[in-house]
């Protein structure tokens, strides 16, 4: 039988460990963090993207989503503007520069997933990736 704390101890330890090592590359070749790109990319790829959208796809607060946001704002990363539809919210967007940091840190980060999943994998994580997929959207956490 699997014993279940130890593939807790193992993915939880596996998240630490990636995470670090992307993020120290991202920062000692682009001077960004994980943390940011994480957040830009969810920006680049939303449509009119709410701060809200954010802490909804990285699954985290709403006050840690925006102060994130504040600090690439001023950086000059990000702007934000009134939504077009909703007066209590606004949308956050790229600015070119951070844009042009996102594009320059985008194949530093998949080449490190390549390196940190893909090829210990063999390449073949579908499997893995459906198994994270269930495992996160089945967490309640109302």
């Amino acid at each position: 039988m699997t014993d279940l704390r130890k593939v807790f101890d193992d993915l939880v330890r596996f998240e630490t460990l990636l995470w670090g090592v992307i993020d120290e590359r991202l920062q000692g070749e682009c001077g960004l963090t994980l943390s940011n790109v994480s957040v830009m990319l969810i920006i680049d790829a939303t449509p009119e993207c709410r701060v809200l959208d954010i802490a909804e796809a990285l699954a985290i607060t709403v006050g840690g989503t925006s102060q994130a946001v504040d600090r690439l704002e001023r950086a000059g990363r990000c702007v934000r503007r009134a939504h077009p539809t909703d007066r209590r919210s606004s949308v956050v967007e790229l600015t070119r520069d951070g844009k042009d940091a996102l594009r320059a840190a985008e194949p530093i980060f998949d080449s490190e997933l390549t390196r940190l999943i893909a090829t210990p994998l063999s390449g073949d994580i579908s499997g893995f990736a459906s198994a994270l997929e269930t495992l996160r959207h089945g967490i309640k956490t109302e």
